[in-house]
């Protein structure tokens, strides 16, 4: 053997050993699986108590349905099935309970308090027809109920505020449908109706004043497999359905082409005459390019892809989540949407309830229809239409989906599988990173890895994207983007000053999304003040050089001590920084502190000599502060939509001058934006530029940055070999993140999801 082929082997006996080397260095960093990686030890003891936040199970639901139909003393029908000349259940909910109760149990030790639900009964076949809330409990074996209603809002609930079921819908849709047989050939000659291709869209309010029911609906071409919302065909019809009986509901008036009419009868007599300028539609194919989402483009290659290379870095118990120093509990209201409660940061509680409240959309239009719209879609249900969620598109395709259950217009539990997602998200950005080119070499950063709690809402045309993100650095940031279908009307004469023509007879109209959110803050115990920073500039001679002036910034501060101070109209200007400061100083004796931070950049408020503005009277605010209470948990209600001129909830009424100095205080939030529909809504709204939302940033809360102790940082200097796992956990991931997930099989059964749990 010569010397040269000894060498050659003992270059490849040496690289060997080095290989084995490696393997047993790095074999204990590999997972043995891809489960998720969080540990024992960091599951929030707390997580059993967030039960106390928990939605209704199914088998509650069930259980006071039947207590109710044994123990209310009047025939009950089945909300899918009743007339408005019925008694039925509209909903069950969770009722929570009080603040101080749940803080005695959580806090405290106390008892857990009894377990409640909040039913809400329309009662038709009465004398005196109205709408009752009831308390029942305790559950899961409910034993009581006691009317809550005047407690809740001081006076009973007039029945015509009641909001409109989907029976109720059903039953305008089938006369509409009886009235169209009075104008057969106009209908035939202008749109080429056969009895079926019509969807008529409802509009809200219904009507100038409380008690009024008179609602336009506005027609348009229903195409299969298409967005229906753009394409108008002209015609809209003013349907009275105020009566509890059926056969006296009416048309009041119809409009079409600019023009108006009494009634189909006499648009039919009109058009014989030759007295209607009559814009002929052509019937729109299922094959139609046009408001189409179906692709142009075949698949091709896949996109980036996302995957916890060791498993979930969360855990999910119930309704409760762990996320390395974060937890909190979550629900979903039927109305209102999502809710989050005991958001705690390293143990310590930041947010007792942070909450949808309200989404508002004001259009305009030279249409009666999208004139007259004020869309308030808590009466509709966020809650409710939260639907299937569809994996690697709504939601990362390895994040984790949650089913949630409730009961509205039925007395059968429904589900809505997958409509929940929880991911932690790589947001490609440094959370904070610098390189040191000056003096010692040396980097230093880390990812701004996020957790996400998202759920999706398509409220008729429009798909809402509520999230809720928790960032390692002790922040968290609410965010809604919009997408879906526009709403439009008819192009006709001076259209184009309430929007854009985006198709051949189709006008975009302008709206304007408000959406309104409440923050209970509880920055280092329950007494918080609302503390104003920003800046001036002062003007004064250089301490060196008399003879010379410098325009100094300087800092101002100034703690808002009435709720009529803290409630800051929706256009005007805010102090740039506004934070909950508690009584407790943190090392360099600043109080510790959470800024409220907005992005927004909403269109006008409706003006307050509006009949109906007080009925949305939280959106004059961006921001307002009031001291928390009981007997003011929400800023609206479900039943303003249907009598907006006397709202049962008005939210101008919180903002009455009480301190907010050392009490419990509770922010209610107000963004959006003005949107303008032009040819690129065609044929959706995109999220690109229409995410608004405010962020919770620390604020001398912590002595320091807290992701400090994040296991995610990297830090290595001029004098170390970066591409070594000792010194730089990223340049063991070719190693250490071999574990490719099993992934699940795409599924979806959300045109089926509400079958019957």
């Amino acid at each position: 053997m010569n010397l040269k082929t000894v060498l050659i082997l003992l270059v490849l006996a040496l690289a060997t050993i080095l290989a084995l080397v490696c393997v047993l260095l790095t074999r204990r960093e590999k997972p043995t699986s891809c489960e998720s990686q969080t540990q024992s030890g960091q599951e929030d003891k707390s997580r059993d108590h967030s039960l106390v936040f928990a939605d209704l199970t199914p088998e509650e639901m069930v259980q006071v349905v039947r207590y109710l139909r044994e123990n209310l003393g009047v025939p009950l029908v089945d909300a899918s099935q009743a007339k408005p000349s019925d008694n039925c259940i509209y909903y069950i909910d969770v009722q929570l309970p009080t603040k101080a109760e749940v803080l005695q149990f959580l806090d405290r030790g106390g008892v857990l308090p009894p377990r409640q639900a909040l039913a809400v009964v329309y009662f038709g076949n009465q004398p005196d027809p109205n709408i009752t809330e009831y308390v029942v409990g305790p559950l899961p074996s409910p034993k009581t109920h006691r009317d809550f209603t005047m407690q809740k809002y001081g006076g009973k609930l007039p029945f015509h505020r009641r909001p409109v079921t989907e029976k109720e819908y059903k039953d305008i849709d089938s006369f509409i449908s009886e009235e169209f047989s009075k104008a057969e050939s106009f209908l035939r000659y202008c749109c080429d109706y056969d009895g079926t291709n019509f969807a008529a869209l409802t509009t809200a309010p219904r009507g100038f004043q409380s008690g009024d029911r008179a609602t336009w609906f506005v027609l348009f071409q229903d195409v299969y497999g298409s967005g229906l919302y753009v394409h108008p065909v002209g015609l809209e019809v003013l349907v009275n359905h105020s009566s509890l009986d059926m056969s006296q509901w009416r048309v009041s008036k119809v409009f079409y082409n600019g023009q108006y009419y009494g009634d189909m009868a006499q648009l039919q007599r009109e058009f014989e005459q030759g007295h209607v300028s009559v814009v002929k539609v052509r019937k729109v194919s299922p094959e139609e390019e046009f408001g189409s989402m179906k692709p142009r483009a075949g698949p091709g290659a896949p996109g980036p892809f996302q995957y916890e290379p060791r498993g979930p870095r969360y855990s999910i118990q119930g309704n409760h989540v762990v996320f390395q120093a974060w937890s909190f509990a979550f629900g979903v209201d039927v109305n209102a949407g999502p809710r989050l409660f005991d958001i705690r940061f390293k143990g310590d509680r930041i947010v007792y309830e942070l909450s949808l409240q309200e989404a508002l959309a004001l259009y305009g239009s030279n249409c009666p229809g999208g004139m007259v719209t004020r869309y308030m879609d808590g009466s509709f249900g966020i809650g409710k239409f939260t639907y299937e969620l569809v994996r690697g598109v709504d939601c990362p395709y390895t994040a984790t989906y949650l089913d949630r259950h409730y009961l509205i217009e039925s007395e059968t539990p429904r589900a809505n599988k997958n409509s929940l997602c929880i991911f932690e998200h790589d947001t490609a950005i440094p959370l904070r990173r610098h390189y040191s080119n000056f003096q010692s070499l040396y980097y230093g950063g880390l990812t701004k890895a996020a957790l996400v709690f998202r759920s999706i809402s398509t409220l008729i045309n429009y798909d809402y994207t509520w999230d809720f993100i928790f960032y390692q650095n002790g922040a968290i940031e609410v965010k809604v983007h919009a997408t879906g279908y526009i709403s439009s009307s008819f192009l006709y004469d001076t259209g184009i000053d309430y929007g854009n023509q985006v198709g051949e007879r189709t006008l975009g109209t302008m709206h304007n999304h408000l959406i309104n959110y409440k923050v209970d803050l509880d920055v280092a115990g329950l007494k918080n003040s609302l503390v104003a920073q920003d800046m001036v500039f002062e003007l004064v001679q250089a301490p060196w050089s008399p003879q010379h002036q410098i325009q100094r910034p300087r800092l101002t501060k100034k703690v808002l001590e009435k709720e009529n101070q803290a409630a800051f109209p929706l256009h005007s200007n805010i102090p740039r920084y506004l934070h909950f400061a508690s009584n407790q100083e943190n090392r360099w004796n600043h109080q510790r502190s959470y800024r409220i931070q907005l992005v927004s950049f909403a269109g006008d408020h409706l003006p307050e000599v509006s009949s109906m503005e007080r009925s949305i009277s939280w959106a004059r605010y961006k921001l307002a502060v009031t001291k928390r209470k009981e007997d003011e948990p929400r800023s609206t209600s479900i039943y303003n939509q249907n009598d907006p001129w006397k709202p049962t909830v008005a939210f101008a009424d919180f903002v009455d001058n009480e301190t907010i100095t050392n009490e419990d205080l509770v922010a209610w939030v107000s963004v959006g934006f003005l949107h303008v529909p032009h040819a690129e809504d065609i044929p959706n709204t995109v999220t690109v530029g229409n995410g608004v939302g405010f962020l919770l940033r620390p604020y001398n809360y912590f002595d320091e940055d807290p992701s400090r102790d994040s296991s995610d940082s990297v830090y290595f200097r001029a004098d170390q070999d970066p591409s070594k796992c000792e010194v730089n956990h990223v340049a063991c991931l070719s190693k250490t993140a071999s574990c490719s997930p099993a992934l699940p099989p795409f599924t979806y059964s959300g045109f089926q999801n509400l079958s019957s749990v």
